[in-house]
């Protein structure tokens, strides 16, 4: 019995170091594109949130959006973005219309539409 201790102790040692090294290597692909984008804490301004699941959120200045994306390479692709419709003068709903977008040399996130034309950028708010 007196052996069985120390030897139960290395198993659950090994255990432990082997889920804490394979927990940071989980983390390493995490992709550039996951995080908030824009100004979230302003919600007069555009913004969007592309979480690891594959699920984005945000809004469009005035609108809430909620989609879907994913990444291709250097690129991401939007499904569709199902907004709120409530009128808001002099806002431009721009980022509703997002199809694709990709990181800049500056951080920001630009957007496109379904025809490839910059609609914007966001700022990384990460």
């Amino acid at each position: 019995m007196v052996q069985t201790q120390p030897r139960m102790f290395r198993v659950v040692s090994l255990a432990f170091v082997t889920l804490a090294f394979l927990a940071g290597c989980a983390g390493s692909g995490t992709s550039p594109f996951v995080g908030a984008w824009g100004e979230p804490n302003d919600a007069k301004k555009p913004s969007l949130d592309l979480k690891s699941d594959g699920s984005a959120t945000g809004t469009d200045g005035c609108n809430r959006l909620i989609g879907s994306w994913k990444e291709d390479g250097k690129t991401v692709s939007f499904s569709g973005f199902s907004s709120s419709r409530m009128a808001c003068e002099g806002v431009d709903t721009w980022l509703s219309n997002a199809a694709t977008a990709r990181i800049q040399e500056d951080g920001k996130l630009a957007v496109f539409g379904q025809d490839g034309t910059q609609l914007g950028t966001l700022g990384s708010s990460k």
